[in-house]
Formats: C-alpha cells, sequence, structure tokens
C-alpha cells in the first residue's frame, strides 16, 4: 500500500512540475494573436495588398484578374518568408508565362477568346498560350495558390482571396 501511496505522489509531483515549467514559458503578456516579428513585413504587405487584389480579380475575371493582380502578386513574393516563398514563385511565374504567351502573340489577355481565336494566329502561339493556361490551372499551381492563402489567414489575420 505504502508503494502505491509513493507512486501516486511520485506521478502527481512530475505531473505539477511538469504544468508549473510549462505555464513558465509563456507570460501573460503573450497574445496568441500576435504576428510573429519574422512574419510582421509580410503581412503588412498583404495586408495593403488585400483590397488592390480583390478589386483587380473582382474587375478582371478568372485569368485576367490574375494578370491585372500580378504586380500585387510580384510584390507578396518579394516579401515571403521562407516557409511560402516557393509557393509565391509558383503562382507568379504560371502568371507570368500566360501573359508572355499571350504577348508574344500579340494578344491582349482581356479581348482573347479561347474558342474565337484571332484570324492569323499561328498554331505553334495558339499552343503556347493552351500550355501557359494549363499549367495556371494545374494542380500544382491551385495547391500554391491554397497555400499563400492559407498562410495570410493563418499567419497575417488576413484574409487573400485568389
Amino acid at each position: 500500500m505504502r508503494g502505491r501511496a509513493a507512486l501516486r505522489c511520485a506521478v502527481a509531483a512530475l505531473t505539477a512540475s511538469t504544468v508549473l515549467s510549462l505555464a513558465a514559458c509563456g507570460s501573460d503578456d503573450d497574445d496568441p494573436y500576435a504576428i510573429p516579428d519574422r512574419f510582421q513585413d509580410y503581412c503588412d504587405t498583404v495586408k495593403s495588398l488585400q483590397a488592390p487584389i480583390g478589386d483587380a480579380l473582382s474587375a478582371g475575371g478568372d485569368t485576367t484578374g490574375l494578370i491585372k493582380a500580378l504586380p500585387s502578386f510580384r510584390s507578396l513574393a518579394d516579401k515571403a518568408p521562407g516557409d511560402i516563398a516557393d509557393d509565391w514563385k509558383i503562382v507568379v511565374a504560371r502568371i507570368e508565362d500566360l501573359v508572355d504567351a499571350l504577348e508574344a502573340a500579340g494578344l491582349d489577355p482581356q479581348t482573347y477568346q479561347r474558342r474565337h481565336p484571332p484570324k492569323g494566329l499561328a498554331k505553334e502561339q495558339r499552343d503556347a498560350i493552351d500550355a501557359a493556361a494549363v499549367a495556371l490551372v494545374s494542380a500544382t499551381t491551385t495547391e500554391a495558390m491554397s497555400s499563400v492563402q492559407q498562410q495570410a489567414r493563418d499567419v497575417c489575420k488576413t484574409p487573400l482571396a485568389l
């Protein structure tokens, strides 16, 4: 009986010391919703570009909205912390590839219609535009966009719609 009582006391003491040591790790001043210092510049940029990105996307539709938002995406990619930088690179590169393909064909993204391409558009140009468009909606790009949106919500506490 004495052995069990001693064991219970030891377990209780260990539990109490663990709880106290964990409590000592933080302070009453710690804000669980505060943005970590290493993300502050990035989060400030997310917040400042949230409205311009939303405006570009709503004014431009699916593809042209992404193209209109490209300068904002480049700014975010430049400030992105390491854990999200590769995702931003994918997003920006895929949009730039589409812009490059359209520009190489001398086409305006706002007026180009895949189902009704302009007369004189070479097959190679159309194929390049199609390839860039497919890459833009690929699983890899979709996953990257999802990751940057999740980061903005979780770390910056700012929804960012892409």
